[in-house]
């Protein structure tokens, strides 16, 4: 069981973290939260989180003139900033 944990926590990458605050934030905005997936792209210089909700949940994700998906963009880059990373938040729809 040690090792199992052990290797979990080696395996979570700090995009992963980021990517852990904008599915708590997404969730909880959309009214169909099982309809929420995310992917997260690694490369060598960033990582590119995808979210994907029902069509019904896309403009609530949006905000108004884009004031939501920007302030969870906000969000989710001061941790990266923190964890040393650079991350682009993408809704799929």
């Amino acid at each position: 069981m040690e090792d199992t944990e052990a290797l979990n926590h080696i395996e979570e990458l700090p995009s992963d973290r980021v990517a852990d605050l904008v599915e708590y934030l997404v969730v909880n905005i959309v009214d169909d939260p099982a309809g929420v997936t995310l992917e997260v792209v690694d490369d060598e210089q960033s990582s590119t989180i995808e979210i994907t909700v029902s069509d019904t949940d896309t403009a609530k994700v949006i905000g108004r003139h884009g004031r939501t998906i920007q302030a969870i963009r906000t969000l989710a880059r001061a941790l990266a900033a923190r964890l040393g990373i650079s991350v682009d938040i993408e809704v799929l729809g």
